[in-house]
C-alpha cells in the first residue's frame, strides 16, 4: 500500500499525460551496467514501476562485465549511457574526449576493523598492515593516505604496509585475521559490518576534516556531449526516470522486497538492512550544475596526493564535467 501511494505521487507530478506515451513515440536509450553492481538495484525499480515508459522512454540495458568494459563500450558508441566516477570523466575532457555526468550516487566506503582491533584511531594504523580494494591509485586509498598525513605529517605508505587486492578479498583477509585493517567499497563494507566488523572512519567523514565542504558524488550516470546533443529528451527522460527510483528506494521499504536476490541476502535480513541503509545514506537527492564545489575541492585533493597516475596531467577539475543540460 505504501509502495503504490508514493508511485501514484510520483506520478502525479510528470507533465501531463507522459504516463500515457504511446510506445512509438518512446525514445530509445542503451545503457551499459556492471551486471553485478548495485546500479542494477536502480534499473531492476525503473522497470518493475514502469518508470522509463512513463517517461516516453525505450530503456534498452546492457550487461558489463565491469567498469572497464563500461568505459570501453561507452568510447566506441556501443552503449549511450554507462556510470562512471568524475575523475575519470574530467580525465577524458582534459585530453579532449567529450564526456559528461550527471551524480548518481553518494555511496563511499571507509576503514573497517575487527571489533577486538586496539586501533582507536587513523593514527594507530601506522606499523599495521592495511588490505585496499583496488590499487595504488583507488580514490579511497589516496583520501585515507592525505588524512593520515594532515594527522601526522608522516606518508601512510611509509609508516603501514598496504595489501591491494579485490574486494572479497579483502574481507576475508580482515575476517582471518591476516591484516589488521581493511579499505574497502562501501557495499563490501556493509556485508563486513553486518559480520559484526566495525568501520573506524569513512571516507566521507575523512574528506570532511580534510576541508571539503559536503560529499561530492564519487558515481554518475556518464554520455558523450554529442550523445547529449543527439538525444537530449531521452537523456532527461532517463535522467528523470532515476531521481524517480531514488526517492521511491529511499522512502518506502516494501520497494526492497523484489531486490532481496540482487542483494544476495534473500536469507540474511542483518545483511539486507545494512545493505538497504547504507545504500540510501548515498541517494542523491538534487543536482545543480552549479553546485559541483565538493567535486572540485575533492579533485584538488586527489591530484595532491594522487597525483598524475590518479588525475591525469592536469590538477583542477575539467569545465563541463557535469552536465549543464539538467538540474533536479
Amino acid at each position: 500500500m505504501r509502495l503504490t501511494t508514493l508511485m501514484l505521487s510520483v506520478l502525479a507530478l510528470l507533465p501531463m499525460g507522459l504516463a500515457a506515451t504511446p510506445a512509438a513515440a518512446q525514445q530509445k536509450l542503451t545503457i551499459g551496467v556492471q551486471e553485478s553492481g548495485t546500479v542494477q538495484w536502480e534499473i531492476q525499480t525503473i522497470k518493475a514501476l514502469g518508470l522509463d515508459t512513463a517517461h516516453g522512454l525505450d530503456l534498452q540495458v546492457r550487461p558489463l562485465a565491469d567498469s572497464r568494459a563500461g568505459q570501453i563500450a561507452l568510447q566506441a558508441a556501443e552503449v549511450d549511457v554507462i556510470l562512471s566516477d568524475f575523475v575519470w570523466v574530467s580525465i577524458q575532457r582534459n585530453q579532449g574526449n567529450a564526456v559528461t555526468m550527471v551524480p548518481h550516487s553518494l555511496a563511499v566506503g571507509g576503514v573497517i576493523l575487527a571489533p577486538d582491533s586496539d586501533i582507536a584511531d587513523v593514527r594507530d594504523l601506522k606499523g599495521k598492515t592495511i588490505a585496499v580494494a583496488g590499487g595504488p591509485v583507488d580514490k579511497s586509498w589516496v583520501v585515507l593516505q592525505a588524512y593520515y598525513n594532515k594527522l601526522t605529517g608522516a606518508a601512510l605508505v611509509d609508516d603501514a604496509t598496504a595489501n591491494y587486492g579485490a574486494p572479497p578479498l579483502v574481507n576475508e583477509l580482515l575476517a582471518a585475521g591476516r591484516v589488521d585493517a581493511g579499505l574497502n567499497f562501501w557495499h563490501w563494507n556493509a556485508r563486513a559490518k553486518a559480520a559484526g566488523l566495525t568501520e573506524l572512519i569513512s571516507v566521507a567523514d575523512m574528506l570532511i576534516e580534510l576541508g571539503v565542504t559536503e560529499q561530492p558524488p564519487l558515481l554518475g550516470w556518464t554520455f558523450s556531449d554529442a550523445t547529449a546533443q543527439a538525444k537530449p529528451a531521452a537523456i532527461t527522460a532517463f535522467l528523470d526516470a532515476s531521481f524517480d527510483a531514488k526517492a521511491v528506494l529511499l522512502a518506502d521499504d516494501t520497494a526492497w522486497d523484489n531486490l532481496r536476490e540482487l542483494m544476495g541476502a534473500t536469507e540474511d535480513a542483518a545483511l539486507f538492512n545494512q545493505l538497504r541503509d547504507d545504500y540510501r545514506a548515498g541517494i542523491v537527492t538534487h543536482f545543480k550544475p552549479d553546485e559541483i564545489g565538493a567535486a572540485a575541492e575533492a579533485f584538488a585533493l586527489m591530484a595532491k596526493f594522487g597525483g598524475s597516475d590518479l588525475v591525469g596531467e592536469t590538477d583542477t577539475l575539467a569545465p563541463g564535467t557535469f552536465w549543464r543540460g539538467y538540474s533536479k
